[in-house]
């Protein structure tokens, strides 16, 4: 049967084409404009939707944006609109959701999308590693207190998967005029990788079924993972080369 998909996207074109592919694999999809990194509408996007659809089983926040840089490259603007997407983004996704969720007491699923960079240092991911690193220990932390209610928390954490991302990533310290280049550059390093999205859902799927709390995707995700936890220091050793 499918289940009922509800998008929203900053781009209500993208979240269009989102819920018609969606559709033609289960039922009817929607898609709503909503920016994340609005906390006023976020919540009257949540109201709305549980209004209309009901209160979601399960909540992806996978919204993103890449930026490449290091710390002292990156400026007060860059960190802000980074932080303002891939971490409050979530976190007024979870308290939206999260709330309506634990109101209705019959349990549920947060997938919040973190990233490989969370526990692989770079000096020149800065804004972007903090951002993901704070997604990640968000979900620990989430999934402990929600753990009462019977909704389970999910940290997805791929490694270098082929997104648009790479589309509309920004990098300090570079010129307006090469921000394209660099742009094209990365967006061919990551088409070469040829790891697609659909690798990432089939392994949000698996979480959301087993109530898996971390899950690495991509062998250089797990790897890293697995070295985070058994000799970090070697990854700090790494974070030196860029």
């Amino acid at each position: 049967m499918g289940a009922k998909v509800v998008v929203g996207d900053i781009d209500l074109e993208a979240a269009e084409r989102t819920a018609l592919l969606a559709g033609l694999v289960g039922p009817p999809a929607h898609a709503y404009e909503v920016n994340v990194a609005d906390e006023k509408a976020v919540q009257e996007w949540a109201t709305e939707v549980a209004a209309t659809h009901g209160v979601p089983d399960v909540l992806v926040n996978n919204a993103g944006i890449g930026h490449s840089g290091t710390f002292l490259q990156t400026t007060t603007a860059e960190w802000q609109r980074v932080l303002d997407v891939n971490l409050w983004g979530v976190i007024y996704g979870c308290q939206a959701f999260g709330a309506l969720m634990a109101d209705r007491g019959e349990g549920g699923h947060i997938v919040n999308v973190s990233s490989a960079a969370a526990y692989l240092p770079s000096k020149i991911l800065a804004a972007y590693a903090t951002s993901k690193a704070a997604v990640f220990m968000l979900s620990d932390c989430l999934r402990a207190e929600l753990v009462t209610h019977g909704i389970g928390v999910s940290a997805i954490c791929p490694g270098v998967v082929n997104t648009n991302i790479t589309k509309t990533s920004t990098f300090s310290g570079v010129s307006a005029a090469d921000q394209d280049k660099q742009r094209e550059r990365v967006s061919r390093a990551y088409a070469r990788r040829n790891f697609g999205p659909e690798g990432v859902a089939k392994e949000i799927v698996r979480a959301v079924w087993h109530g898996r709390a971390v899950v690495p995707v991509t062998p250089e995700a797990k790897v890293a993972r697995l070295l985070s936890r058994l000799s970090p220091a070697i990854l700090r050793r790494a974070a030196r080369l860029g």
